[in-house]
This record gives structure tokens, sequence and C-alpha cells, in this order.
């Protein structure tokens, strides 16, 4: 089966993929413990080192790019280190970030996690600090965004609305998106944590098992649960398919003729960490819709990827020789 998606490969590469969405600069902050502070009982730590990677819609963007997509990141950042950080982090794998607009009143969103260890103790993570500000969107930067893809979108093949509740996808934004695509009959997915209700027209729709049994407002104990929380969001939105990730147990794939597709996990070995895989997860779909892949096959190549990001440490990427690798065994 795996053999079968390894020529994917190479009709996904250079796809031309816009996301627009909560572009978050996860920063990890590295301390060594240097003793016990005398103003608190707390651990007193210095410095030794900071380091400033894609999260949010951002690593969305950043596995399009390590997949070997074109992609352009759209959103807004703060003037601050963070935003520097993730410019850099996402031009580092040739993602253009002019779509990055600067809001000086507004900070980036961002992540920031101290870890503390020392040459005798394991590293790990103290305390998480989240920022970001909860005003909504200034009407000139909305403007700004829509002018910015409006240009855009003659050349793209597939858009991707990464929404994290911060507010960048707006309604008028999301609307205008979907509108254009069903127009021109390009591929386009949201992944939207907390409101995937006003995405109606969407193409398709990935959510997790959690965030779907929230959107349905009850719990789904089973298969036939989900199978039925699926259909009813794929009618509610007028979508062309519902694709529910599962954990351990894989994926599953709802379209709009009536088809269900069951998608077992690619590789049972050890999890180490799932932050992100759902990211990647819509990447690899985006690609292969926008290279006119079959959505049933397009769900099992991106299985396969987030198989390979969920066996990394922290908020990763899947490159297409990773992908090739595993594709080819």
């Amino acid at each position: 089966m795996k053999k079968e998606l390894a020529p994917i490969i190479e009709e996904i590469q250079g796809q031309n993929i816009l996301v627009i969405g909560d572009m978050v600069a996860d920063i990890y902050l590295d301390g060594r413990i240097s003793r016990i502070s005398r103003e608190a009982p707390v651990l007193v730590l210095e410095q030794a080192g900071e380091k400033i990677i894609a999260g949010g819609a951002a690593n969305v963007v950043n596995n399009v790019a390590t997949l070997g997509g074109n992609a352009f990141a759209v959103g807004l950042v703060g003037l601050d280190n963070a935003a520097r950080g993730l410019k850099e982090a996402l031009e580092r794998n040739g993602v253009h970030t002019d779509g990055l607009f600067c809001d000086e009143k507004r900070p980036t969103i961002s992540k920031t996690r101290v870890i503390a260890g020392g040459r005798a103790t394991v590293s790990q993570q103290i305390v998480r600090i989240d920022k970001e500000s909860h005003e909504p969107m200034a009407p000139a930067f909305e403007s700004q965004i829509m002018q910015y893809v409006k240009s855009l979108l003659p050349k793209i093949k597939g858009i991707v609305l990464s929404d994290y509740g911060s507010g960048t996808v707006t309604p008028k934004l999301s609307q205008q998106l979907i509108s254009w695509c069903r127009a021109h009959g390009i591929p386009s997915m949201v992944d939207s944590r907390y409101d995937i209700h006003r995405f109606k027209g969407i193409g398709y729709v990935k959510q997790n098992d959690a965030e779907l049994a929230a959107a349905v407002g009850r719990e789904l104990a089973t298969e036939e649960d989900i199978y039925a929380a699926g259909q009813e969001l794929l009618e509610e939105l007028q979508a062309d398919g519902v694709l529910v990730t599962r954990g351990e147990y894989g994926m599953v794939l709802l379209e709009k003729d009536g088809a269900i597709h069951n998608i077992p996990v690619s590789d049972k070995s050890e999890v180490f960490d799932v932050s992100g895989a759902g990211d990647t997860c819509v990447a690899t779909v985006i690609l292969a819709l926008a290279a006119g892949v079959d959505p049933a096959r397009a769900a099992e190549l991106s299985n396969v990827a987030s198989g390979i990001a969920v066996r990394k440490l922290g908020t990763a990427t899947v490159s297409k020789a990773e992908l090739a690798a595993v594709l080819g065994k």
C-alpha cells in the first residue's frame, strides 16, 4: 500500500499553496539550573539558549515547504523578536513571507516554554507563557491582507484556513476565499480549533475527534458515533469531505458521495509527541489535492506523513526525503 503512494511525492512538488491563519512563534528558552533563589523558593536559571520555531498556521506553512510545495504564508505579526525569529524559521525553508503583515500595536502570537536542566538532571518544561492580542483585527489590515491574497490567487492551487482561535481568519476573509475556491475549482481546507461552524462551503474539513465531539455537542464513544458526527458536519458545511484524526486509531475520511474511508495508523512504533501532527496532516492533504490526487489517497498519504511527525519531539515538520524513505519500504 505504501509503495503505491510513492509516486504522489513527485506530483506534489512545486504546488502553489496559500496558508492563511494564526501564525505562532514557538519560543524555547533553555536554562541551566544555577541555584535556589533567596527571594523565593524557586530555581534560578542561567539562560543557555533561545530557539524560535514555527507553530500554529506557520507550522502548516513550514510542512508545505519541507514536503516540496511552494508555500505562501498570510497572517499578522508584531514588531518584535518573535516576528523576526518566525520569519527566519519560515524563510529557511523557502516560504514566501510577504503576506505576513506587521501590526505594531499587537504582539506576534507566541508560546514561550522555559526549559530547565543541568548536567546531572533531565531537562524539562517548567512553565509556558502565552502572548497574543484579543482585539479584533483592524479593518485596515483585513483590507491589506485581502488585496495581497487577490494578487496571488490566479497562481494558487490550494488554500488552507488554519484557525487557532486568535482572530486572523476573519469571517470576511474566509468567505471571500471559500467563494473564490468554489468558483474556480480550487481545493480548500479548514482546520479550526474552536469555531468550525462558520466555514460553510469549504472544500475539506480537518478535525480531531475531540474537536468533532465539541462541534456536535456530544460524546463520541464509538466509530459509528464518529461517522454520524462527521456526516452531520459534512452536511451542515456543505463540504466535499470531513477528515477526522483519531490518534492511535488512525483517520476517517467521509466524502459527500457517502463514501467512508477508515485509515489505520501507518506505523505503530513509539509515539514521542503529537504536537503539530495535525498541521503535517493538513499540509500533506492540501498538496495532494492541489496535484489532483483522489481525496482518499491524499488522506492515506497524510496518515503516513503524520506518523513520521509524531515520532519527533516538539512541533515538527516532515521532509520530502523522509516521506520517500518510509514509502519506499
